[in-house]
């Protein structure tokens, strides 16, 4: 099944070609690692070889920790995907491709399948490295595959597909009752299920509506929608299109994103500007009687306005703060119209749910979570980046299989933060636990929007919890006094125990205000917004009390609590440390032990990342 899907997202679009292809991953990830420069060495490469192939821009395709990537694709090959790639590495591997008609083995990682087309011995299908082997390509199949900026790749790839297939042959209702059956919910956190949403918008009354898709992605961490938009605009376009004809010929859509993510916003603006050229937007669309335009709407970067209450009315021009339910935007949204918000992902899947079928998606994932999720994996991983994962995949397949385990062998895992702030972590006890909506929870997390942060024996999880719940107090819309007092208490105390401070009481302070602001708050971010301190305190007690008894960091990040000391007989005299620490506070003489002024030490860690012999602590 995981073949098919991924060989479905295999290159029709060579097929059409007689020329090579080079593609470049030029998302975000890309650019970071200096895909700009490579992609114009590449163009002079093929002007100073005259060479006749298409250099083609694309999206992520979920190996960040890979960029730069290049692929090749020669007519009648498979094509062929390169890792990190140098300026110097480069002209090896177009040697290899374009003199000697093969490819570079030393910086080759897979190979992609291209219908018809001659695969390489010796070089393994995308499907069996273990990055791509545990993945189910759906909502991100077309990223990294196409050219985003290009509609004719979109629809060469089934795109606007769905669309054509429920204006000629679907009712309003038919397509609601396919998402409902696809089992598919809300994936920006909230887990609502997406059917019901939308039929409740559709029963209200009123012709004016609304379709918002809330791209504001602020969890740290995260990057699961911008690697979307920057990849595959278009899918969230045709989802848009599609809940518009569903809840009852919406004319009117808006794209809320965070001003953070200029080259999404720039893609899908060219996106928005192609479709309606080819009157996939506008009036009377493929002569239907369906209607419907998009704007984009830049956010200021308020956390808050994740929360759809308040990115509506940001969205309206007002302060973003969060709204009493009832009632719901279905029944009052923008400008006090019935509104369906759905988050990028989830707009994305429409469009493969109408063509494959409801049965078909929900074929994946868990019992209550059907389908796909995408995640961002950060942290002390080896294979960070995007991935796309059945509902329900064990987190210790998500971490050791596909993420390949820790950057550090030596250093043994400890957490996984799911959730962003508003999330928790997930200690090793819990490695097998379900990644799905109802299992995660109970592990004392959410999956929310998508984001999973590693971290290993070497972090302080009080720290993280600290961390996290100044990034919410920070982001507080200050509205109501549970979460915008509350959680500066809180930070308080959290602050005091690292600092060597901390009380007996404190973590039973810390949980009693915890539950006061989930009881409390007058919306979700501020309800959950304890959730890392509680997480924390439940699997890492025993380190909170090692702050608060011993004045002892474990995870020894809490500087305060911190004191480097020289092992006698691990020390050889070499006087590596002394020249490295910039407050003098190290001593040494030809011969002798090396010797840490405590009292000037400021901590910095120089003199032990210096000493090779491991003899400072």
């Amino acid at each position: 099944m995981l073949t098919e899907v991924l060989e479905d997202s295999s290159l029709h679009l060579e097929e059409q070609s007689s020329l090579p292809v080079i593609h470049i991953g030029m998302a975000t990830c890309g650019l970071a690692s200096g895909a700009k420069a490579l992609h114009e060495l590449i163009l002079k490469e093929v002007a100073s070889r005259n060479l006749a192939v298409k250099v083609v821009p694309t999206g992520c395709i979920g190996m960040c920790h890979n960029e730069p990537l290049v692929d090749i694709t020669m007519p009648g090959k498979n094509r062929v995907s390169y890792r990190n790639v140098k300026p110097n590495t480069l002209t090896q591997i177009l040697d290899a491709h374009f003199n000697k008609n093969e490819f570079a083995k030393k910086y080759a990682v897979c190979q992609i399948s291209i219908p018809g087309a001659e695969a390489f011995a010796g070089l393994p299908m995308m499907q069996e490295i273990p990055f791509f082997k545990g993945q189910v390509k759906i909502v991100s199949k077309r990223c990294g595959m196409i050219d985003p900026l290009s509609i004719d790749d979109y629809i060469a790839m089934d795109g606007y597909k769905a669309l054509k297939k429920v204006l000629s042959s679907m009712t309003p209702e038919q397509v609601i009752d396919e998402v409902t059956k696809s089992g598919l919910r809300g994936r920006g956190g909230g887990g609502f299920p997406t059917g019901m949403k939308w039929n409740l918008t559709r029963k209200s009354p009123g012709p004016e509506k609304y379709v918002v898709c809330n791209a504001d992605e602020g969890d740290p961490g995260a990057f699961m929608d911008r690697s979307v938009l920057e990849g595959d605009p278009h899918s969230v376009i045709e989802g848009m299109i599609l809940a518009s004809f569903a809840v009852g010929h919406a004319k009117k859509g808006y794209i809320y994103c965070r001003a953070e993510y200029p080259l999404a916003i720039k893609r899908l603006q060219k996106a928005i500007n192609d479709a309606r050229e080819r009157n996939f937007l506008g009036e009377n669309i493929l002569g239907s009687d369906l209607s419907f335009d998009l704007e984009i709407k830049e956010g200021a970067g308020a956390y808050v306005c994740g929360e759809e209450t308040a990115l509506l009315a940001s969205l309206m021009g007002e302060r973003g703060m969060p709204w009493p339910k009832p009632p719901f935007p279905a029944q009052k949204g923008v400008w006090g119209k019935p509104s369906v918000i759905n988050n990028v992902e989830t707009l994305a899947n429409i469009g493969h749910i109408i063509l494959g079928g409801g049965d078909w998606y929900a074929s994946y994932g868990s019992e209550k979570t059907k389908g796909t999720k995408t995640f961002a994996l950060t942290g002390s991983i080896k294979n960070t980046g995007l991935i796309e994962v059945p509902a329900g995949t064990p987190l210790r397949e998500i971490v050791f299989s596909i993420g390949g385990g820790m950057v550090e062998k030596k250093i043994p895992f400890k957490a996984a933060q799911l959730g962003g702030p508003s999330g928790g972590c997930i200690p090793t006890s819990g490695l097998d636990t379900p990644v799905d909506f109802e299992n995660v929870v109970s592990a004392g997390a959410i999956m929310g929007s998508g984001g999973i942060v590693i971290m290993d024996e070497a972090a302080c999880i009080v720290d993280t919890a600290k961390f996290f719940l100044k990034f919410t107090q920070d982001e507080s819309c200050g509205e109501c006094t549970p979460c915008r007092v509350g959680s500066k208490i809180m930070l308080d105390i959290l602050t005091r125990i690292t600092e060597g401070k901390g009380q007996e009481g404190d973590l039973d302070e810390l949980v009693r205000l915890s539950m006061y602001i989930k009881s409390n708050s007058l919306c979700g971010l501020g309800g959950a917004a304890p959730n890392p301190v509680l997480s924390t305190i439940r699997y890492f007690r025993d380190e909170y009390e090692a702050h608060i008894r011993d004045k002892r960091c474990p995870g020894t990040v809490c500087n305060d609590l911190i004191k480097y000391v020289v092992i006698e007989e691990d020390c050889t005299t070499c006087g590596l440390c002394e020249p490295v620490c910039p407050s003098g506070s190290v001593t040494w003489e030809k011969g002798e032990v090396a010797h840490i002024d405590l009292t000037t030490c400021i901590r910095c860690k120089a003199c032990v990342d210096a000493c090779k012999f491991r003899a400072i602590i």
